[in-house]
């Protein structure tokens, strides 16, 4: 008989590469997600009725029983950057983590796959990192056998870093930057969801830091950025103390406006997230302890960065038809 796994958050950036390549294993996929309206492309991951949408509120036990039930394993990649409200860090990240991993230890789920964060253990200040690391302690409290990955920032498509700054990059002659120095090691969503499959499977057990083959400051990487997109811009590295004061400003406005303003840019707490590197520490285990080579940002991000640039899908021949002779 196919077997089932549960993906609680399949549907998001990470996750709907996770669905797509356990689908493509054979496994019959339940994701489970709070809107599954929003969330029916992923029945095209699989053949008919092999990979379904189906409600699920992490922060509810009834909820998370419901969708757990009659599964095989289980991969949590439920995630938040809020960190007020009901979907808040500790409720998200922490409890609901270890909500998962309870569960699926009082229904017999012994394969867990949970998604973590790189650096957490290094960052005492934020409550994002603190967050993700009680929600590994209590995903290892009650199933010591979980695969636990920790990635970097992710690279792909739909990734909220590279397409950031290249929005960025359309808006006036100057691009602020704070945390300029702080060094990241992206890593490519297919590579991540690799490594999750290879723990679905039993093939791999443990912690594990995912990191893409190069690490660079922050500043080097708006510069790929830049440079993939063909626009210059004077980047103004800004102090921490200013970029604090910033972030204030931004979380005040949200604030005041009950939520109908975004803050889009940066937060407070993202803000302390930069005052840590982000990169693979010596001597833990990674992509290559799993058989996998991690792909470069730079061979990938030209596919989808092109949208940004003056005259988008059109710059090549633009610039091309500059060397033309008439």
């Amino acid at each position: 008989m196919t077997k089932l796994v549960t993906i609680f958050g399949g549907s998001g950036f990470v996750g709907r590469y996770i669905a797509q390549k356990l689908a493509a294993d054979g496994w019959r996929v339940r994701v489970a997600v709070r809107r599954p309206n929003e969330a029916l492309h992923v029945r095209h991951y699989g053949v008919v009725g092999q990979v379904e949408p189906v409600f699920c509120n992490i922060r509810d036990d009834a909820s998370v029983t419901a969708v757990m039930t009659g599964a095989d394993a289980v991969v949590n990649c439920v995630g938040t950057f809020d960190r007020k409200g009901r979907n808040n860090f500790g409720a998200v990240q922490h409890e609901g983590a270890e909500r998962v991993a309870r569960i699926a230890a009082e229904h017999g789920v012994g394969t867990m796959v949970h998604i973590s964060a790189l650096g957490i253990e290094n960052d005492e200040r934020s409550e994002y990192a603190a967050s993700k690391r009680l929600g590994e302690a209590g995903v290892l409290q009650h199933l010591p056998s979980a695969m636990i990955l920790r990635p970097s920032v992710i690279f792909g498509p739909e990734d909220g870093f590279f397409n950031r700054f290249a929005s960025l990059t359309r808006m006036g002659p100057f691009l602020p930057l704070v945390g300029g120095s702080t060094m990241f090691q992206p890593v490519y969503v297919e590579d991540v969801a690799l490594a999750a499959v290879k723990g679905v499977n039993g093939e791999a057990q443990g912690t594990y830091e995912l990191g893409g083959p190069e690490a660079k400051s922050l500043r080097d990487w708006v510069g790929v950025v830049m440079e993939e997109v063909n626009r210059k811009k004077i980047v103004v590295k800004l102090p921490m103390f200013m970029g604090k004061i910033m972030a204030w400003g931004f979380d005040l406005v949200q604030t005041l406006s009950l939520g109908l303003f975004k803050n889009g840019l940066v937060t407070r707490d993202q803000v302390k997230q930069l005052g840590t590197d982000n990169v693979v520490s010596e001597g833990a285990k990674t992509l290559a302890d799993l058989g996998i080579k991690p792909v470069a940002a730079e061979s990938v991000v030209d596919s989808y960065l092109w949208r940004y640039r003056p005259t988008g899908q059109y710059e090549a021949i633009r610039d091309s038809a500059k060397n033309l002779k008439i």
